[in-house]
């Protein structure tokens, strides 16, 4: 089994402990020797042949969380299914633990502490040419955000005429700056500022455990996620000459259907989450899969986002194409024509089961002066409109707030559509 963990308060403490556990129940532990990011420690379950591993961290959660994630035997997320069947078998008092000392274990060679980064470098150089990013000249400007991706850019692509800038590069668990380390508006602001007042190309944002990219322009605008997501796939279809299939969760951009047809390959949608994204990859061999929060994974990597190689393609691109970042929108653009897209994360009061039955009731004929032609309920609720634009109305799974996202081809009913999303799930402004 692999173990790592992120920089939050006492992770390391919390992984030692999961470590320990193992150990006390016969198995071989390889635990990192400090914090890690996600992709690195799910690529180390490929390279040590291990049957899983365990991750603690709560990503782009508040400083308040940390998180307890699972890894298959491919590095991937674990399906549902395989969720229940781990969480059945945690015991109901520590008393039934069997657990054997950090100390004692590394003694026996139970534990084995690891530098996980050396294998996944040389993996990474396997599926990109570095060299050509070093010697480009940009001026890439990384926010980390105090996280596990700290230190890695600069490694891989710095040294050369390529100079390489962080803000946010050290250990904070308090997170400053920023509500959570997301790389989504307004958490990203200060790096956009800091992008503007260093003259960079491009700036690269990763989240807390470094699975998640974002992008900041060379005019210092936010490219949000779905449009990353339509880039990377161009990318690899026209830039690299891929084929095969893509993997997206209905929440992202429909960009990508466009592309599929544009380049003959099949589009499939998924529920919300990776551990529906990465099963689906492996089962389909498919060369991108990607959801709506920035996280995307790539054929011939371990079906887990990456927010690492996410960011070596995109300067890839820039270096291939020989454009800033707003330019090869405008490429995209060109190809499948404009779109928009935002979000409203609301709390709200009352019953669910209410909330719930006002949706599928509603039937509406138009949401944001926009036919709608289809309701698809595969996660959530999502209205086709007459643009092949979408609203999408979801609940979380661990608290009292909708989601309520929306694409659309006119930049101008953006907001009209979000607010019809609101009244459709009974939210007014005693909810919010």
């Amino acid at each position: 089994m692999v173990v790592g963990h992120d920089r939050r308060y006492q992770a390391e403490q919390f992984a030692a402990a999961a470590a320990e556990v193992l150990a006390g129940n016969g198995f071989k532990v390889y635990l990192t020797d400090g914090p890690t990011p996600t992709p690195v420690i799910s690529y180390a379950v490929v390279d040590k042949k291990a049957a899983a591993a365990i991750n603690i961290t709560a990503s782009h959660n508040p400083y308040t969380d940390n998180g307890f994630k699972v890894r298959d035997e491919n590095g991937g997320a674990i399906d549902p299914e395989g969720l229940i069947r781990i969480e059945s078998n945690i015991p109901e008092s520590e008393d039934e633990v069997k657990r054997t000392p950090l100390k004692d274990a590394i003694d026996t060679g139970a534990i084995v502490m690891f530098d996980a980064a050396p294998a996944y470098i040389t993996h990474i150089e396997t599926l990109i040419d570095l060299q050509p990013i070093k010697d480009a000249g940009l001026r890439v400007m990384v926010d980390p955000m105090w996280g596990n991706g700290a230190g890695w850019f600069p490694k891989l692509i710095g040294g050369g005429a390529t100079e390489v800038f962080e803000i946010h590069q050290d250990r904070n668990p308090n997170f400053p700056e920023m509500a959570r380390p997301e790389p989504i508006p307004p958490n990203v602001d200060v790096g956009l500022k800091a992008t503007l007042e260093y003259k960079a190309d491009v700036l690269l944002i990763n989240d807390g455990d470094a699975d998640r990219l974002g992008i900041g322009d060379e005019k210092g605008q936010f490219v949000n996620q779905l449009t990353v997501y339509a880039l990377l796939a161009y990318y690899l279809l026209e830039i690299r000459g891929m084929r095969g299939p893509i993997v997206k969760t209905l929440s992202t951009t429909t960009m990508l259907e466009k592309l599929g047809k544009i380049y003959d390959v099949p589009v499939y949608n998924t529920g919300v989450g990776f551990k529906y994204v990465a099963p689906k990859m492996i089962e389909t061999d498919a060369i991108i899969g990607g959801e709506e929060s920035g996280g995307y994974a790539f054929r011939g990597n371990v079906p887990e986002r990456d927010g690492i190689l996410a960011g070596l393609y995109f300067l890839d691109f820039m270096v291939k194409m020989n454009k800033k970042p707003s330019e090869l929108l405008e490429v995209l653009f060109d190809k499948v024509g404009a779109h928009y897209y935002d979000r409203i994360d609301t709390p709200f009061k009352g019953d669910r089961a209410e909330k719930i039955h006002r949706i599928e009731t509603a039937d509406p004929d138009t949401i944001g002066g926009l036919k709608v032609t289809a309701l698809e309920t595969v996660d959530g609720y999502k209205f086709v409109l007459e643009d092949g634009g979408w609203l999408l109305i979801r609940f979380s799974g661990t608290e009292p707030i909708i989601r309520v996202y929306c694409e659309t081809t006119y930049q101008d009913r953006v907001d009209a559509i979000l607010q019809d999303g609101l009244k459709i799930a009974g939210i007014d402004d005693g909810d919010m």
